[in-house]
């Protein structure tokens, strides 16, 4: 389609007559790139043609999700409209009432990379969207339906920007029992609204110059925005895990390795001299989703210390401690600099929160028994300032000195011995926080499984150790998984069976 001025006027009364049929509360998913804003600027309008008491009917929230890790200038475009539009909706007496989601810290992405040491995102271990995307809209979400029963979701997904979206849009639509509204796949009692849904991408550009965006943030300012990066539509309100990924579209996380380049990083240096101060993101997101180095950087153990076989090869575990530590300096590194040296709206930018070290600090204490505590050093040698500590640990009285001592006895006796010292300092820090006689419950459990961690002397140590029980079931009969063999003993296998 090509959108008139009547086209408009028509989705204006659409979006009146849905707003005054019933009080069932509206959430409007926005991004702050073009879709969103479209959608966010057509329920503006419509509803500023209504009488105040009846536009005052029932409230309009306005959720952005801020996943911590956006885009800096995006994110700060979207910092900026969402206080416009709230002052601008007080201002006019408008039911708009913006909120900025964030996910909980537990969830974020460096807790999980830098922290639990989780490997990169990837299309098998999508570890990412659900924690920094769905759950914060979901929350908000369920607790409008937990106080209302029932909400009416407004998104800017159109049928025209992939095939797979238009299949979906279509089965939705087909189960509509009320007009405009299709059912939620993942959640009852929500209804969702596309009023964009028959918009090409072309659309969407002529309402957003032809109509100037009611609460002053400039749709000119977002058409240049867009021309500095890809061609790719823009990072949508998640709502499920089905949703293609921010990775693919235009604004999503600087720390993507969903796909293979940040096109839209990279264009927007490319493009405009004065984004240079970005490119040590750019080269800090290429250095993390190296595939190739990517496996020699974790712990050849999974998470929990076990290992697995998969195709003749151990399946690599979490980023061992050199490495989250070397990403941490750096890190903060890339930080410091921007703060001193960037522009001037990025002179307090955060690419990580206290909130989020704190956090990483506490999981290398308690769950990775690193007893050095180097996280604070780290903090202060790379910003000058002391690390604010907000979060209690698991007392031990030993430290970096202990660690150290302990390091050089464990080598200088068992040189061979590569594992000896993390289990060691695993098993004093066990003991340690486990003085009080309250806290000893469990303890020779904990042990044990620290001395089952540690139990290789290398990785091939392992590799050799886990090939042989995978053998010795087989060679008894009993069920084993046959992705541990490699692809030459699953061929053989199959000619077998064939014969």
């Amino acid at each position: 389609m090509s959108i008139t001025k009547q086209n408009i006027k028509e989705l204006y009364e659409i979006i009146k007559n849905l707003y005054l049929e019933d009080d069932i509360p509206w959430v409007v998913g926005y991004s702050g790139g073009k879709d969103s804003t479209a959608t966010l600027q057509l329920v503006w309008l419509a509803l500023s043609e209504l009488p105040l008491e009846l536009r005052k009917r029932k409230a309009v929230h306005v959720i952005c999700t801020d996943t911590l890790v956006e885009s800096p200038v995006v994110a700060k475009w979207v910092e900026i409209s969402l206080e416009r539009m709230k002052n601008r909706a007080k201002a006019l007496d408008m039911p708009i009432i913006p909120h900025r989601l964030i996910p909980d810290y537990n969830d974020t992405f460096w807790v999980n990379l830098l922290g639990r040491g989780y490997p990169f995102p990837h299309t098998n271990f999508r570890w990412c969207t659900d924690r920094l995307k769905i759950k914060p809209a979901n929350t908000f979400v369920q607790n409008i339906v937990s106080s209302y029963g029932e909400v009416i979701l407004l998104l800017g997904t159109r049928k025209a920007e992939s095939a797979n979206r238009a299949r979906t849009m279509q089965h939705y639509e087909n189960l509509r029992v009320r007009d405009f509204l299709s059912p939620n796949e993942t959640m009852q009692n929500e209804l969702v609204f596309s009023p964009l849904e028959n918009w090409t991408n072309d659309d969407v550009w002529t309402f957003l110059m032809q109509y100037k965006n009611p609460w002053g943030h400039s749709n000119k300012d977002l058409l240049t925005m867009y021309r500095g990066a890809t061609e790719d539509g823009e990072c949508p309100l998640i709502i499920n895990s089905d949703t293609p990924s921010c990775g693919k579209s235009r604004f999503g996380c600087w720390v993507c390795t969903l796909v293979e380049q940040d096109k839209s990083m990279a264009a927007m240096i490319m493009n405009d001299s004065e984004k240079e101060w970005m490119t040590p993101l750019l080269e800090f997101r290429n250095e993390i989703g190296d595939a190739e180095a990517d496996r020699s950087r974790r712990d050849f153990r999974r998470m929990t210390g076990n290992t697995h076989m998969f195709k003749g090869r151990l399946v690599h575990g979490p980023y061992i401690k050199s490495v989250r530590e070397g990403w941490l300096k750096k890190l903060l590194t890339i930080q410091t600099e921007i703060n001193q040296n960037g522009p001037e709206e990025f002179r307090n930018l955060e690419l990580i929160t206290l909130e989020e070290l704190n956090i990483i600090r506490q999981i290398w204490l308690d769950e990775k028994h690193e007893f050095d505590d180097s996280l604070p050093d780290i903090y202060k040698e790379v910003t000058g300032r002391d690390f604010v500590i907000f979060l209690h640990h698991l007392e031990t009285s030993y430290g970096k000195a202990e660690w150290e001592i302990l390091a050089d006895v464990c080598h200088a006796l068992y040189p061979d011995e590569k594992l000896l010292f993390e289990m060691t300092a695993r098993i004093v820090d066990i003991e340690q926080k486990s003085s009080d006689i309250k806290q000893r419950k469990g303890i020779l459990g904990d042990i044990e499984a620290q001395i089952k961690r540690g139990f290789f002397r290398d990785e091939e140590d392992a590799k050799a150790f886990t090939v042989a029980k995978v053998q010795r079931k087989k060679n008894m009969g009993a069920f084993y998984d046959k992705n541990a063999e490699s692809e030459e003993e699953q061929l053989n296998f199959y000619k077998v069976e064939d014969n």
